[in-house]
């Protein structure tokens, strides 16, 4: 008869979570102008582990991307805020980090951090059971078979996705996408992503595999959270620029970042050596591409931080790279 499930999935529930992303959308119309809507993106996420101040959740990057405010739903209904720790887009995996400060006591009791199984010893056929948290509807499970293992869903173009996928016919879907895919022993074996086959093979599934996701989701848990600093103590640079425009890439050679268009006087950049005619590339090693990328950036540092800012700047006619020390300053 069917494979009951009970004790896998109560055993592996309080490790599972629901994530809610809000984001906002700008929306073009020809009769309205520019509005914006917000919208709200829901997936699920796996408590991976836990440091001093911070409990670990992995998730899908397409759960996460663009969120103006992330929240996370615990199997006791309680809600926290959430921050995004590290992405890595191209394997669809974030973590997502909730500070232990943010819990009470009784949500510290009621998870579980997930244990992690090995995906390289799965076998076709042997059964796999889908675990997630969609908000609003609560933990679901669906349950089937590992189809096949190191699926690769577009061999003609190598951008699309990693050809490392394990296809299941136990149903992935948005609500589930960031969850787990189990084995019979409750072990993690895959992360759910709805994302990367919504149209390929009906009826199927992917994930991705733990033993895959574990070394990018260990880099990830290395980095450092980021959180928005309050708008009185936020950092300012203190240059007016423009994003350097893909015609000016192609003929000027110009390379892609900000150009600085003007630098104020007795700023932060102006104090650092930061030149008028200078294109920024990176700040604290983060590739920036344009004004708007590089001003949200600057919402998650405190004046008085001190950045490394890479610029190109001309001489003899060729960009040079540059590195500057910059003690980010008080907005006047």
């Amino acid at each position: 008869g069917p494979l009951d499930v009970s004790d896998v999935v109560e055993a592996a529930s309080p490790s599972i979570v629901a994530i809610t992303s809000e984001s906002i959308q700008v929306v073009e119309s020809y009769f309205y102008g520019t509005y914006q809507i917000p919208s709200e993106n829901a997936g699920s996420g796996i408590i991976i582990g836990e440091n001093d101040e911070e409990l670990l959740i992995a998730t899908n990057y397409h759960v996460v991307e663009d969120n103006n405010s992330l929240y996370v739903q615990f199997t006791d209904d309680a809600e926290a805020c959430a921050y995004v720790k590290g992405t890595s887009p191209e394997n669809d995996l974030a973590i997502v980090s909730v500070f232990l400060e943010d819990m009470s006591d009784d949500t510290l009791e009621s998870i579980a951090i997930a244990a992690l199984g090995d995906s390289d010893s799965l076998q076709v056929g042997e059964p796999a059971i889908a675990i997630g948290d969609s908000l609003g509807y609560g933990q679901s499970v669906t349950t089937g078979v590992i189809s096949a293992l190191n699926r690769n869903l577009f061999a003609d173009d190598p951008s699309r996705t990693p050809e490392y996928l394990i296809q299941t016919d136990a149903a992935i879907n948005p609500g589930n996408s960031g969850g787990a895919l189990l084995n019979v022993r409750g072990e993690v074996v895959g992360i759910n992503s709805s994302k990367i086959a919504d149209y390929v093979i009906e009826g199927m599934g992917y994930a991705i595999p733990i033993s895959t996701a574990k070394p990018i989701i260990e880099d990830l848990m290395q980095k450092e959270t980021r959180r928005k600093v309050p708008q009185e103590e936020r950092a300012f640079l203190g240059i007016a620029g423009t994003d350097v425009i893909e015609e000016a890439t192609a003929r000027y050679e110009m390379p892609e970042g900000v150009y600085v268009s003007n630098v104020l006087e007795d700023t932060a950049a102006d104090e650092a050596g930061i030149l008028k005619g200078d294109i920024i590339m990176y700040i604290d090693g983060e590739r920036i591409t344009h004004m708007e990328g590089l001003q949200g950036l600057l919402e998650y540092y405190a004046a008085g931080t001190e950045v490394e800012v890479v610029v190109m700047r001309q001489s003899n006619g060729e960009y040079k790279e540059r590195t500057v020390k910059v003690v980010l300053g008080y907005q006047e």
